[in-house]
């Protein structure tokens, strides 16, 4: 009887809310839904940097993109991808007019926040019978809330003769899965009752279940616990003890995306932040055919350790990006050419934003906050306490932003991330605009960001594509 009711109400509830729709905004709903079961998909599939880039590789090779590498010479409506290190990829769409004229860059980042193993991951302890992987956390996450739920692991291990093995486990239905076990409240009032929030798991305490079988053996063998796991590893994927300390093996969340609330109005899922201005990006670049610019879109890895390392967007792979669409369309150009072309260019740097948070809205600053539902977020600046380390973009190039979402009938708002002194954040934009290159940040707002379940508003997801879609398409800004 109550499964009967609940169908009845919810059918009522749809009518009711339909009654109000016109022909377009069903239409648009309907767009949106189907944008984001797709984006959904997707979330699913790959959460890792090196599976995000595989898979736009696959795709954009399928559209069309060429590897720049197979490529001599460039003209209007070609499209190139290049990769770095398999972490970071640059889509480029060749516009009607030369790169020293300008670009539009959409710039996001591919990696987030998640557990890494250490390099010498694996031990047995003895006394309790487990054997147990170490681990160190990835990006700022409250540690506290990677305890108790699935995880899986993906990455590569290479091995001693330089193959590459790939990882995943935790995500087949039949697949094992990982755990990392906290203390029940029965016993945790003394050990950590008295700790701060985020301390309430410590580093060295996010170790993970690995098994606790032994490995059943004729010769007497210490640490068998241990053995058994390596002998699985060995049997399964070739790999040895010592292979693990070149590899890349990351834990995150074993949970598929949902639809969340009744009115199926919100995705939750892992790595939103920053997968959906990556994935809304690639989508609207995707689409492009013959812009009046030539259209860019990079996909960043390590922005949540700082941006650092070969991958990271404060490396000079943006230049030899540069260089080589130049190579191909302005053979033998000088240096300051190349300089004059990276300056003209307009970026967008496409990361997600904070939603105001129902529990806890008195971090926020109302009138200077996002909403959920209420389109892309248009952030001036980030940093912390005194703009430290925001880029701040240019009120002439806030305002062409503005003017261009309008145009479009691309919803937006404008918002900062939480109160002057409460904290703060940063993206790629200082070191895209560190080229001299007129940046901002615009991506959809968050509520949980960096947690292993991120929440966002399907209508922003849908709006951030769109908006993405006019800033690379649209003639002049």
């Amino acid at each position: 009887m109550a499964k009967k009711s609940e169908s009845s109400l919810e059918k009522k509830l749809t009518l009711k809310t339909e009654s109000y729709w016109n022909d377009a905004d069903k239409k648009a709903v309907k767009a949106t839904f189907d944008f984001s079961d797709d984006y959904k998909e997707f979330l699913k599939v790959n959460k890792t940097e090196r599976e995000v880039v595989d898979a736009f590789v696959a795709q954009a090779a399928k559209a069309g993109f060429k590897d720049i590498n197979k490529v001599k010479k460039l003209k209007t409506g070609d499209k190139v991808y290049m990769v770095n290190r398999n972490k970071t990829m640059c889509m480029a769409v060749i516009g009607k007019k030369p790169l020293t004229d300008g670009y539009r860059l959409v710039a996001s980042h591919v990696d987030s926040p998640r557990i890494d193993l250490k390099q010498k991951p694996l031990y047995e302890d003895s006394d309790i019978e487990l054997a147990i992987f170490k681990t160190h956390y990835y990006g700022g996450i409250k540690k506290y809330q990677w305890v108790n739920i699935p995880l899986a692991i993906h990455g590569v291990v290479v091995t001693s003769t330089g193959k590459t093995v790939k990882i995943n486990i935790g995500e087949g239905e039949d697949d094992p899965a990982f755990v990392i076990s906290d203390l029940l409240p029965h016993l945790a009032h003394k050990a950590q009752g008295d700790r701060k929030i985020f301390d309430g798991i410590r580093g060295e305490e996010l170790r993970i279940l690995a098994g606790h079988m032994p490995l059943k053996t004729e010769k007497e063998a210490k640490e068998k616990l241990k053995l058994n796991i390596l002998k699985i590893l060995n049997d399964k994927y070739g790999i040895t003890e010592e292979d693990l300390v070149s590899a890349e093996l990351e834990a995150v969340p074993a949970m598929n995306p949902r639809d969340i609330g009744l009115d199926r109005s919100m995705i939750g899922a892992y790595g939103q932040d920053d997968r959906a201005c990556a994935y809304t990006s690639f989508r609207a670049i995707m689409d492009v055919k013959s812009p009046e610019y030539t259209s860019i879109a990079y996909f960043f890895d390590k922005e949540e350790i700082g941006s650092v390392g070969a991958t990271g967007a404060q490396s000079n792979y943006l230049e030899l990006s540069f260089i080589m669409l130049m190579e191909r369309l302005t053979p033998g150009f000088k240096y300051s050419t190349l300089k004059m072309a990276i300056s003209n260019g307009y970026c967008l740097s496409g990361d997600v934003d904070v939603a105001m948070q129902p529990n806890f809205k008195e971090v926020h600053e109302a009138q200077n906050s996002a909403r959920m539902g209420h389109g892309i977020v248009i952030c001036k600046y980030g940093g912390a306490r005194g703009k430290g380390g925001a880029n701040d973009a240019s009120a002439e190039f806030t305002g062409q932003v503005r003017n261009l979402f309008n145009k479009n009938n691309v919803p937006w708002q404008y918002a900062q991330l939480g109160k002057v002194d409460e904290g703060g954040g940063g993206t790629v934009a200082r070191f895209i605009a560190e080229n001299s290159i007129d940046t901002i940040d615009c991506g959809p707002a968050l509520i949980g960001m960096h947690s292993p379940f991120e929440i966002a508003s399907k209508a922003d997801i849908y709006n951030t594509y769109k908006a993405y879609s006019a800033f690379f398409t649209e003639k002049e800004l």
